[in-house]
């Protein structure tokens, strides 16, 4: 068994938590919703590493380089992160589900508000925080992705970092840029609400190798005996009468 590292009730008291289940015949499209758009530099990228959570690529947010703009947000975010969660199996590791559907990891790229001045400010506002979330299912082996999966050895235990650079992330999103949205929290604690979620309708296709080499990582540091990292993802939390817009018909 993975070790736990706590969704305690403390953690998450709140009444806008994530991830949630979406059913999208309750799901009403919304008009007014824009298209949202990414300009990534990919100079930005700096990093790979392993937290024994997850493995995160990180990037320079000190300024307004690689940004997201358009669909529910009301001016541009900064991207810091992206990092992924998984199951044990390919039948399940997504954190949202669709109409009961588990996919096998989530992609989260985390972006902040910069009128906030910094990512921590940014963590106890409302709208401090945009996330696009990618589902990633069974298929045909993805490329792009590959270049992440190339780098885990270098950071297969727990407190492990390497160089990563000139990447650009749009790389990984689908061709269709239909979302979902709603008001929502981070997944790993303290679970802060300030998220404002854009979940694409459209999942990333990966190979079950792909996945496999995802799971070969460790949560273990290097000198621990070897503890896999996987099912790293939070199942859904109550809706609560929050309302999930379509930024599709």
């Amino acid at each position: 068994m993975a070790k736990e590292w706590g969704y305690a009730s403390h953690n998450a008291k709140g009444d806008n938590q994530s991830p949630i289940e979406l059913h999208t015949k309750d799901i009403k499209y919304d008009s007014s919703l824009q298209p949202w758009s990414a300009s990534y530099d990919p100079g930005s990228c700096k990093s790979i590493l392993n937290n024994g959570k997850t493995c995160r690529v990180v990037f320079d947010d000190t300024y307004d380089r690689s940004m997201l703009r358009g669909g529910p947000l009301s001016g541009p975010y900064r991207l810091r992160q992206f990092h992924l969660h998984w199951g044990s199996a390919d039948d399940h590791g997504s954190e949202h589900t669709v109409d009961g559907v588990k996919y096998a990891a989530e992609l989260h790229l985390v972006h902040w508000n910069p009128k906030y001045n910094t990512f921590g400010e940014a963590l106890k506002q409302p709208d401090g925080i945009a996330v696009v979330g990618i589902f990633l299912k069974i298929g045909r082996e993805k490329g792009e992705f590959q270049l992440i999966l190339d780098a885990l050895d270098k950071v297969k235990t727990k407190g492990k970092e390497v160089p990563f650079t000139h990447f650009d992330p749009s790389c990984l999103f689908p061709a269709c840029r239909d979302y979902w949205t709603y008001h929502g929290s981070f997944t790993t604690p303290p679970c802060e609400e300030c998220i404002v979620w854009l979940l694409l309708k459209e999942p990333m296709s990966v190979s079950s190798e792909q996945m496999a080499k995802l799971r070969s990582l460790l949560s273990s540091a290097e000198n621990e005996p070897p503890v896999p990292l996987v099912g790293n993802w939070r199942p859904p939390q109550p809706i609560k009468g929050r309302v999930v817009r379509a930024s599709f018909k």
